[in-house]
């Protein structure tokens, strides 16, 4: 194996963790203004993109979209983010919502 080879096989894995480090202080920064830590999901949003769905301490919640599964979850680990396996039960009933929610669900029913 040539050092050509050996930069071509690694390179996609440090361009996807850089990826993950960046979104990563985004979601750090989330749980910081929002009681210190924060519980999410990664979902896959279609074929190109992945959508990690944020719940605060504090029941705010907020998303960040990543390029790949592996690198939103890579981000959340990093980010000390506490993954669930889907956003029912628990994880649903810590969201608070505002009147802006409210008004854009009943502006949706009408």
């Amino acid at each position: 194996m040539t050092n050509a080879d050996t930069a071509t096989t690694t390179a996609p894995d440090a361009r996807a963790e850089r990826r993950a480090k960046r979104i990563a202080k985004h979601l750090s920064s989330f749980a910081a203004q929002h009681g210190g830590s924060a519980d999410g999901v990664v979902e896959y949003v279609g074929a190109v993109a992945t959508r990690i769905v944020l719940v605060g301490a504090d029941g705010a919640w907020g998303d960040q979209v990543a390029p790949s599964y592996p690198v939103g979850r890579r981000a959340a680990e990093l980010a000390g983010i506490t993954l669930h396996d889907s956003f029912e039960g628990e994880l649903g009933l810590k969201v608070r919502t505002g009147p802006y929610e409210w008004k854009r669900m009943a502006g949706i029913q009408i």
